[in-house]
């Protein structure tokens, strides 16, 4: 049996990376995967390969979230699944960081995991169940200086997580973050990666499909009991 038979799931930023890999883990376990993105053409190429449905979605635009959610409502009846993955990465210290970056970051990163919460909450509240696994970062759990922007959004992601997590817990509504460290991923393309590891107690950096694992995990029933917490993915490199 299927790890994820019978849910829903809506995962944003599916057209790659990460996104993807939960995609296609959660339909190989017997979900129902809606994937969006703002990559349209990569996002249906992958939602085609794996079996799910795409939805063009900019995750920082309320209309479209309930133009999502709607949607998912009129196609299944239910949404058991949401995962906050969308996000964007920009390297500048405090100091170099424009207000125009700082908002696209904000809009995206953090605005849209608010807006995503809000849009499916009412559902879950009324269905009594429910899992929001939200993205965050290993720079939301200690300083992020050479991504100022990127990192305070983690962070706000992983307060924001709290709340929701006491305000829908008495629903039976579960809300996590999960920060993973480095990771390879088109996200990261342009890194040193192998360098990068010298700082990671394992000596190595994450596959995709390593964070989708333990996104599966908090998606669904056998971490029934986790709410409100923060689940570090990152051999090491914060211990």
């Amino acid at each position: 049996m299927g790890r994820l038979d019978g849910k829903v799931a809506i995962i944003t930023g599916g057209a790659r990376g990460q996104g993807a890999s939960e995609g296609a883990l959660f339909a190989s376990e017997g979900a129902t995967v809606y994937l969006t993105d703002v990559l349209v053409d990569d996002g249906a190429k992958v939602a085609a390969d794996i079996g799910a449905t795409f939805l063009p979605h900019d995750v920082t635009d309320p209309a479209q979230w309930s133009q999502v959610v709607e949607r998912v409502l009129a196609d299944t009846g239910r949404v058991d699944v949401l995962v906050n993955n969308a996000g964007i990465l920009h390297w500048a210290p405090m100091t170099e960081t424009s207000l125009d970056v700082w908002n696209r970051i904000i809009a995206v990163n953090q605005t849209g995991v608010f807006l995503g919460m809000q849009a499916v909450s009412s559902t879950m509240k009324a269905q009594r169940s429910g899992s929001i696994v939200n993205i965050s970062s290993i720079g939301g759990m200690r300083g992020a200086s050479p991504c100022f922007a990127y990192g305070a959004t983690k962070w706000a992601v992983r307060g924001m997580t709290k709340g929701a997590a006491q305000e829908l817990g008495p629903f039976n509504v579960r809300v996590n973050s999960v920060h993973p460290g480095i990771i390879d991923t088109p996200m990261m393309a342009d890194q040193p990666l192998d360098a990068m590891t010298d700082r990671v107690p394992l000596r190595r950096y994450a596959s995709a499909d390593e964070v989708a694992k333990l996104v599966l995990w908090l998606a669904g029933d056998e971490s029934g009991y986790a709410t409100g917490a923060e689940f570090t993915l990152d051999g090491g490199q914060t211990a």
